[in-house]
C-alpha cells in the first residue's frame, strides 16, 4: 500500500467518509491539468472547489468534466 493510500485512508477514517466515493485518478487528473494549464497553486483550490460543488449535491463525474472543459480552454488575459 502507498502512502497516498495509507493517507486517503487515514484521511477517509478521520472525517467519516466512505472510501468507495473516492476517485483518487479522477483528482489527480483534475488537479494535473489544471496545474499545468492554469496555475500550479490553481490545482487544490480547484480540487477544494470540486469538494465543495459535490458536498452541495453536484455528481462528481460530471462536476469534474466540467472543471478539465475549462481548464482546457483556459486563457489567463490578465497582465503579466
Amino acid at each position: 500500500m502507498s502512502s497516498l493510500d495509507k493517507w486517503i485512508d487515514a484521511a477517509c477514517a478521520e472525517l467519516g467518509i466512505d472510501q468507495a466515493v473516492v476517485d483518487r485518478r479522477a483528482v489527480l487528473d483534475l488537479a494535473r491539468e489544471v496545474a499545468h494549464r492554469v496555475d500550479r497553486p490553481a490545482a487544490p483550490v480547484t480540487a477544494f472547489l470540486l469538494g465543495i460543488a459535490v458536498g452541495g449535491g453536484q455528481p462528481p463525474g460530471p462536476a469534474t468534466d466540467r472543471l478539465l472543459a475549462l481548464a482546457s480552454q483556459w486563457q489567463d488575459t490578465s497582465p503579466a
